[in-house]
């Protein structure tokens, strides 16, 4: 018999297992729906990826400042710390010449306005603690919210498990070109200074006879001082000795060095306007790398002049307090170089910005960073030098050992470049048992004055 040969009886048999099955597999489907369907079962079986659950809120516990001079400048810390015990971040808020009065900025106002915040909101911290004194902020509360602001980026860095370059974007270089420093009595002095330099491998250096615009160098006694005038401390300068002896510097390590070293030069404003223009002007046969700080910042009408008598790069910016200082003279290609001080502007959130925005201009970065800017604002400089497109060079230091026992991770350099470090965050630490050995001072030494005793604003 064929299945269409079934009786009516049969199919009726057939047609009943056949919607008891159904009903049978709709009723456990629908448990099982029904089970799965559930949020608590749902939650419990779907499996979050790791980079979709976020990190768990971490609120800072108390801000304070650590203070020490292993290397001679006085140096100022910011230690934030957290609610995760054994996390916390550094960032420098060096004001050397008036370090005190940054002290009790972080510590009283900074960390009253912090405590119980979100460590992770930097870009929030950073405008609301700008704003919150009303008046926009000078050096000392700047330097305050640098320190802030780049331990800040230290522990995001720790919390991600990744160095702060990764977070502003990754390498765009191999490392960090650096320039460094070669001073002497005579012309002769520093060419040997230089070629020494490049037996290290370095590429580029700045050169002064003396100190700034000669200071240290001038042999003959100011009037000032025969007279009794001021202190016996205050630096001298002789404007017109100074603006002879440059062009023979640059002259003297040209024939002796050759061209492939990139040599710079940084006036540091202690000349007057238009003696800067003639002097740069003199200079273009010699190739300068840079000429840093023509002018004073009361004098930035100049550079117009400047642009329409020389093309001589120049660098500009570590005395400006405030970002907006930057947009006019980038838009209007007055300058080359971005020579901000980053633990005096504010710290990495600003930095970031006028870097990018210079990005557009074509001007480069040359970050400050001299003596009295600490270890950590060196990680702090490296960390964006890394990883911004337009960076030109950045200003090296050579850490003693003094200063290594303190801030352990001191930033290296090797063949003329920083090389910075993989560890999380900024990957520096300070010894606070070591930097206590190295009291802080008060003295300042910027003042300098012409023969008659008229101050010099540098």
């Amino acid at each position: 018999m064929t299945p269409f040969d079934q009786s009516p009886e049969s199919e009726r048999r057939d047609a009943g297992r056949r919607n008891a099955l159904r009903k049978l597999a709709l009723g456990a489907s629908a448990g099982v729906l029904g089970l799965f369907d559930s949020p608590k079962v749902r939650a419990d079986h779907h499996v979050t990826p790791a980079y979709a659950k976020g990190m768990a809120p971490i609120t800072i516990k108390s801000v304070r400042a650590i203070t020490t001079a292993p290397g001679g400048p006085n140096l100022v810390i910011v230690k934030v710390e957290t609610s995760e015990p054994g996390l916390y971040g550094l960032g420098c808020a060096t004001f050397t010449q008036r370090a005190h009065v940054v002290i009790p900025a972080v510590n009283i106002y900074l960390n009253e306005f912090c405590v119980g915040k979100d460590v992770d909101n930097i870009e929030d911290m950073w405008q609301s603690a700008y704003v919150s004194s009303y008046w926009r902020n000078g050096p000392v509360l700047n330097n305050a919210l640098s320190g802030l602001d780049q331990a800040l980026w230290d522990i995001k860095g720790k919390r991600a498990n990744m160095p702060v370059y990764q977070l502003l974007g990754g390498k765009a270089r191999i490392a960090v070109d650096t320039y460094t420093h070669a001073s002497g009595p005579t012309p002769e002095a520093i060419a040997d200074k230089v070629q020494e330099f490049m037996n290290m491998g370095f590429r580029h250096v700045r050169i002064q006879q003396g100190g700034y615009g000669g200071v240290g160098a001038i042999e003959k006694k100011p009037d000032f001082r025969t007279a009794g005038f001021g202190r016996e401390s205050d630096d001298y300068i002789d404007q017109r000795t100074y603006l002879k002896r440059v062009p023979k510097m640059f002259d003297m390590v040209r024939k002796r060095c050759g061209e492939d070293v990139e040599l710079l030069h940084d006036i540091h404003e202690l000349i007057e306007p238009i003696e800067a223009i003639n002097m740069i002007k003199g200079l273009e046969e010699y190739r300068p790398y840079f000429i840093e700080d023509p002018f004073s910042p009361e004098n930035m009408n100049w550079f117009k002049q400047l642009r329409q008598t020389t093309s001589v790069p120049i660098a500009m910016g570590e005395l400006f307090n405030n970002i907006n200082e930057f947009k006019e003279p980038m838009a209007n290609h007055l300058f080359d170089f971005i020579r901000i001080h980053i633990s005096q502007i504010g710290g990495i959130t600003p930095a970031m910005k006028v870097a990018r925005l210079g990005e557009w201009f074509n001007v480069r970065t040359a970050w400050h960073g001299p003596g009295d800017t600490s270890p950590v604002g060196h990680a702090a400089n490296n960390s964006i030098d890394i990883a911004v497109w337009n960076f030109g060079i950045q200003e090296s230091q050579m850490f003693s050992d003094k200063v290594k026992e303190v801030f352990p991770g001191c930033p290296t350099i090797k063949n003329g470049y920083y090389y910075v470090s993989e560890s999380p965050g900024l990957g520096i630490d300070i010894n606070e048992k070591e930097a206590a050995k190295y009291p802080i001072g008060t003295k300042s030494r910027w003042t300098v004055r012409k023969s008659d005793g008229t101050i010099v604003k540098p």
